[in-house]
């Protein structure tokens, strides 16, 4: 599919020459390779892993951008984990489309380069974006393949079920590896953000209600994290410099519970690190635009997906801020996360917040 280069900071650039047939099929693969290569040696590029569709190799894409020194901070924005929420994939290739055009001009983006590292898997569910599923081509929901099981009660089906991969939510067997797009995630943040003092991540969904939500871990349990101060440090600076933000923020767990939520696993796997890691969703409210086109309701992906191109396009400009305002919090993290005497004040803040009275 492409051809390595070495750019000038020792990481892997991919330069793409032709498409695969079943690549040439799915218009955000096309986008991102046109993407990576404008950006030409700015970016690293690899494989973090394959996955077969129609008797092709679709990959799954990880691309790099600014210092890649481990002692730096970081942002990573991830899209396309089920794949018929393609407008999640369409946000992070904008977002880093939107880089790429300000490198021939910004210097103040390159400046904050200098301070962080930005990481982008916007397919991770290539197969699925290209078959029209929510699932792998394995009939797995990626969102309920790893290792975690609900501690609370959770909905039937909804949050996760072994029975058939034939019904959705499907977890996968029972004892079985996580699946290899799941791995490949999963590999990819444990070798690239948990070591670092600081790391931010994105991750954009849509489909659930009428208004765009930004999630936190836990989805598995009621109790919060333990990096709870930080994270609520980290939403009092996006609300003060964001007054009108449409945003509801708020532990997942607010809403249900699920078992194999990737980045459950991610933030308890990052507890045995010296490192912050926050990981978020972006949860767009997509009942929202099926109200404003009741049609959308007679298109799988119209349930999922603006459907009208210029709301795709107000979708897109919507949420630039967002993923803008997470590259600037990771690279300016020292003036923001609390010492430790701020700590119990962060936190009881929060409890406040967004748990009942009595949370741990």
């Amino acid at each position: 599919m492409a051809s390595t280069v070495a750019p000038a900071d020792g990481s892997s650039v991919t330069q793409p020459r032709t498409l695969p047939a079943a690549a040439a099929a799915l218009p955000e693969l096309q986008a991102l390779e046109a993407v990576v290569e404008r950006g030409g040696a700015h970016l690293g590029c690899e494989v973090a892993c394959t996955v077969a569709h129609l008797g092709q190799s679709l990959p799954v894409l990880a691309i790099t951008l600014g210092n890649p020194d481990p002692a730096v901070p970081a942002a990573a924005f991830f899209g396309g984990v089920h794949g018929l929420e393609r407008i999640g994939a369409r946000v992070v290739i904008a977002f880093l489309e939107h880089l790429v055009a300000r490198l021939s001009w910004d210097a103040t983006l390159h400046q904050q380069l200098d301070q962080v590292r930005l990481l982008f898997m916007p397919i991770v569910n290539p197969g699925g974006m290209a078959r029209g599923t929510r699932a792998n081509p394995a009939g797995v929901d990626l969102m309920r393949n790893a290792p975690v099981d609900a501690l609370d009660p959770a909905p039937f089906l909804v949050s996760g079920q072994r029975l058939s991969a034939g019904l959705p939510w499907y977890r996968g067997a029972s004892g079985a590896p996580m699946q290899p797009e799941s791995a490949a995630l999963c590999d990819w943040v444990e070798r690239e953000l948990l070591a670092r003092p600081l790391a931010l991540a994105l991750d954009c969904h849509s489909g659930f209600g009428m208004r765009d939500r930004i999630w936190f871990p836990f989805a598995h349990r009621r109790a919060p994290i333990a990096r709870l101060p930080e994270l609520h440090a980290l939403h009092a600076i996006f609300a003060a410099s964001h007054a009108q933000h449409p945003y509801v923020f708020e532990p997942q767990s607010a809403q249900y519970l699920a078992h194999g939520d990737l980045w459950d696993h991610l933030v308890l796997r990052s507890e045995q690190r010296p490192g912050v890691f926050l990981p978020l969703t972006l949860e767009m409210g997509s009942w929202l635009w099926i109200k404003k086109n009741p049609r959308q309701l007679f298109s799988r992906l119209g349930m999922f997906n603006p459907i009208l191109a210029h709301r795709e396009q107000r979708v897109l400009r919507r949420h630039l801020p967002l993923l803008d305002f997470v590259l600037r919090a990771a690279a300016s993290h020292a003036r923001w996360l609390p010492v430790p005497a701020e700590r119990e004040l962060h936190r009881r803040r929060a409890l406040a917040r967004w748990y009942a009275a009595g949370a741990p």
